[in-house]
């Protein structure tokens, strides 16, 4: 999923795409890349996306970052539980590129690069 993700990015015109493998390597990245827009699933190894989202808005430094969380998990509890931990956006799986892009307009502003 990361590797589809991060293709439909590249053709939005988004070059400096860092990856992490789950919810603690997200966090290290965090600490140590410029990073303008999370994009995570919900279920990862080590950590939860909430878990993950909750971290990120406790920090003094990445507590205002958008987060996008795309998933499969479709249940209305489970999205009131991320809306909860903080997350500003919500794609459930299967999505088209389309609503990747909007979503993200959505949440930075036309910065997508490409049509």
């Amino acid at each position: 999923m990361r590797r589809i993700i991060k293709s439909h990015l590249a053709t939005m015109g988004f070059d400096a795409i860092v990856e992490a493998r789950d919810g603690e390597s997200a966090l290290a990245k965090l600490a140590s890349e410029a990073i303008d827009l999370v994009i995570t699933d919900w279920a990862m190894p080590t950590m939860s996306g909430p878990d993950l989202v909750r971290a990120i808005r406790s920090s003094p430094t990445h507590g205002k970052l958008p987060v996008l969380m795309i998933t499969g998990i479709a249940q209305k509890e489970d999205i009131v539980q991320a809306i909860e931990a903080g997350v500003n956006g919500y794609i459930v799986k299967p999505f088209t590129p389309q609503t990747l892009k909007e979503k993200i307009q959505e949440l930075m502003g036309d910065v997508v690069t490409k049509p």
